[in-house]
């Protein structure tokens, strides 16, 4: 089977305005359906954790990176989906290419509480499985691993352009 080249990425689409804000916001609603679902595995791992027989003995450091963690958890949450609640009350009002502006902004705010709650995550376990100073060392990859593939290759994709 050949495949067939794509799009030049130079050529711009041809599309009006609003169908371009049509698709961006398809494609948006999309990969938020995919990060949320990550973000609900989290949140139900942590309030699942604090159940736990030996959630007790945690120390304090321990019991302070969950609450930070299952609170960051929430606000990804609700970050995550408020693209959602606004195109359910504004797209019938001719406002989706400002749904779409403040949505691509809220996603990556999301992103960044979402890595910052996986990370605590990690930080979390670590501790308790290897011990306080193991577990900083592995969350400083696991954070640079998020900053690098998240933040640091799109940034660089687009000033490549």
């Amino acid at each position: 089977m050949q495949m067939q080249p794509g799009p030049d990425p130079q050529t711009p689409h041809q599309e009006t305005p609003q169908e371009r804000a049509d698709r961006n916001l398809v494609e948006l609603l999309q990969e938020l359906r995919v990060v949320q679902t990550g973000v609900q595995i989290v949140f139900a791992f942590l309030l699942g954790l604090a159940f736990t027989s030996r959630f007790p003995q945690l120390n304090d450091f321990q019991v302070g990176t969950y609450v930070v963690t299952l609170l960051l958890t929430v606000v990804a949450s609700a970050v995550l989906a408020t693209p959602v609640a606004l195109h359910r009350a504004l797209f019938h009002r001719g406002a989706k290419p400002r749904i779409v502006a403040l949505s691509a902004r809220l996603t990556e705010v999301g992103l960044v509480a979402l890595a910052l709650a996986l990370n605590g995550a990690v930080l979390l376990l670590m501790d308790v499985v290897l011990g306080l100073a193991d577990a900083i060392a592995i969350t400083c990859i696991t954070t640079a691993l998020f900053a690098g593939l998240w933040f640091f290759l799109p940034w660089t994709m687009r000033r490549q352009r």
